[in-house]
């Protein structure tokens, strides 16, 4: 029997989910999952080390690394070949920040914004 997989902690969904050329069908889409995203955030644009952002999403660090190549090969893939970036599912639960570890925008952030849906 497989082990179930743990959810990711995420600290928010992001503004914008569909990225891409403006004239490309809808069929030329790369989709990326929210945690992904979230790895993408915490290292290229907060910073994090792999290891961090391990402690952030509560999930070890080689997961990290696996899910952040992935999320670098899809995002090269949507550049270099010019299809839409879609980013949704996986499996993942939105920090309610109040927990420890939260990451310093993303929980403020949520806090401020109490309508907000939670997956």
């Amino acid at each position: 029997m497989p082990r179930p997989r743990k959810w990711r902690k995420i600290c928010r969904l992001p503004e914008s989910s569909r990225f891409g050329p403006l004239d490309v069908s809808a069929n030329d889409t790369v989709t990326m999952t929210v945690d992904e995203y979230e790895t993408i955030r915490l290292i290229d644009l907060n910073g994090f080390t792999q290891e961090q952002c391990a402690i952030q999403m509560n999930i070890s660090r080689t997961t990290v690394q696996g899910i952040y190549d992935s999320a670098r090969k899809k995002l090269a893939m949507s550049l270099v070949n010019g299809k839409v970036l879609l980013i949704e599912g996986g499996e993942y639960r939105i920090c309610n920040g109040n927990e420890t570890g939260c990451c310093q925008d993303g929980c403020r952030w949520r806090k401020c914004n109490k309508g907000f849906d939670e997956n």
